[in-house]
């Protein structure tokens, strides 16, 4: 069976309200999400998906929403109202009902893309280039 992954990068800021290590500050990173599609069972095919239409999928539905803006846990008080300061000058702010882990990040991102591309069957996000979360289909 064949398998393909296209990798996309933003940057973004977050903080990790209650966290007991240094990211509990505001800080970010250059997010890399690398996304795997499995070809179809007996799809003889010799291409999974194009790598472009990954590409432009994940731009759509994932950069647009979070590349160079603070990502924020809306259920939040403290990362809301940073998120407030941060619209109120005119830079961009990502609200997501849950705190923004890689963890949560990926799963997140999976089931944004999961509606559009078919065969979708894990996503990475790495928030360093040695240290990722990864979230993959049942």
């Amino acid at each position: 069976m064949l398998t393909i992954t296209k990798s996309v990068k933003f940057d973004a800021a977050h903080v990790l309200t209650n966290h007991k290590g240094l990211c509990k500050n505001l800080h970010g990173h250059t997010y890399r999400v690398d996304v795997s599609v499995r070809q179809a069972e007996n799809d003889g095919s010799d291409m999974v998906m194009d790598f472009k239409d990954v590409k432009r999928i994940c731009e759509e539905t994932v950069l647009a929403k979070f590349d160079h803006a603070f990502i924020y846990d809306e259920t939040s008080a403290a990362e809301s109202e940073i998120a407030a300061v941060v619209s109120k000058n005119g830079m961009r702010a990502a609200a997501i009902p849950f705190r923004s882990t890689a963890e949560n990040l990926a799963r997140w991102i999976f089931e944004a893309l999961a509606d559009r591309i078919d065969g979708l069957c894990s996503v990475r996000v790495y928030e360093t280039a040695d240290s990722c979360a990864e979230y993959t289909a049942e």
